[in-house]
C-alpha cells in the first residue's frame, strides 16, 4: 500500500484571513516503510512574512521570494500525492490550507476522507498525554534532534518514523489476529490465534538406538503404566 506523509509551514493559522503555505514536504511509504522518494518545495506566498511565523520555521522574506508561486507547483505536488493516502500531524490544519491553495490555483481538491491524522491516533492511543510529534519523539525515542524549527520535508521524516510506531512499532504488519476464516495455523473469528499442524513434519532428533531403549524402558514399565495413558 502506497501512502504520503505531509507537512506544511505557512504565514499563519488561517487561509481565509489571507496567509499561505510557503513550504511542503512529503516522504513516499510503501506497506508503511519509506521508499527513498520525497517530495519538498519552498513557495512564495505573495505577501510579508509575519515575525510570529518566522520564529516557528525560519522562512523569511528574502528567501522565498525567487521561489515559485504555489499555482506553478500545485500540479507537480497533486501527481506525486497521486490517490494516496495522506498521513498528516493535525490533518485538518494542512488539509485546509491545500485545499485553500489547490482552490485559489483551480486544481482539484484534496477530501478530506483520504487524511490520516497521527494527532488524533496519539491522543486515542495515549489520552491525557502530550501528543505533539516532540513529545512522540521522546516517546518513541524517535531522533528529532536535527528539529531545530520546523521544517515541512524534516518534520515528514520524523512524522513518517512516528506513524509506524503508532501503527504497531517495527513490524506493523506482523500479527496473530485475522478476521477472515481459519486457514492452517491462522486465527479464528474468535481472534484467539491456534497453532495449526505442519504440513512437513519435524526430522527426529533422537537416533534408532535411543528410540529402542526408549520403547525398552516403557516396556518395563507395564501395561498400567501412566506413560501409556498418555
Amino acid at each position: 500500500m502506497r501512502e504520503i506523509v505531509l507537512d506544511t509551514e505557512t504565514t499563519g493559522f488561517e487561509p481565509t484571513e489571507g496567509h499561505r503555505i510557503v513550504e511542503i514536504g512529503a516522504v513516499e511509504l510503501l506497506n508503511h516503510m519509506p521508499t527513498g522518494r520525497t517530495y519538498h518545495q519552498y513557495i512564495n506566498p505573495q505577501r510579508s512574512m509575519p515575525a510570529e511565523a518566522f520564529a516557528v520555521h525560519g522562512l523569511g522574506d528574502d528567501f522565498l521570494r525567487d521561489k515559485p508561486v504555489f499555482a506553478h507547483v500545485g500540479a507537480a505536488f497533486l501527481e506525486f500525492v497521486a490517490d494516496a493516502p495522506l498521513v498528516i500531524h493535525n490533518a485538518a490544519f494542512d488539509m485546509k490550507f491545500l485545499n485553500a491553495e489547490l482552490g485559489w490555483a483551480k486544481l482539484p481538491l484534496l477530501p478530506m476522507t483520504r487524511a490520516t491524522d497521527t494527532l488524533l491516533i496519539a491522543r486515542r492511543k495515549f489520552p491525557g498525554s502530550p501528543a505533539s510529534l516532540d513529545a512522540l519523539c521522546r516517546r518513541f525515542g524517535v531522533d528529532n534532534s536535527a528539529r531545530e524549527k520546523h521544517g515541512a520535508l524534516l518534520d515528514s521524516e520524523i512524522l513518517a518514523e512516528v506513524y509506524l510506531e503508532l501503527i504497531g512499532g517495527r513490524q506493523p504488519d506482523f500479527g496473530l489476529v485475522s478476521n477472515g476464516p481459519s486457514q492452517g495455523g491462522g486465527a479464528g473469528q474468535s481472534g484467539t490465534w491456534r497453532p495449526g499442524l505442519r504440513p512437513k513434519p519435524l526430522a527426529p532428533r533422537i537416533t534408532k538406538e535411543e528410540a529402542a531403549a526408549h520403547d525398552a524402558f516403557v516396556e518395563k514399565l507395564g501395561a498400567a503404566a501412566l506413560w501409556n495413558k498418555v
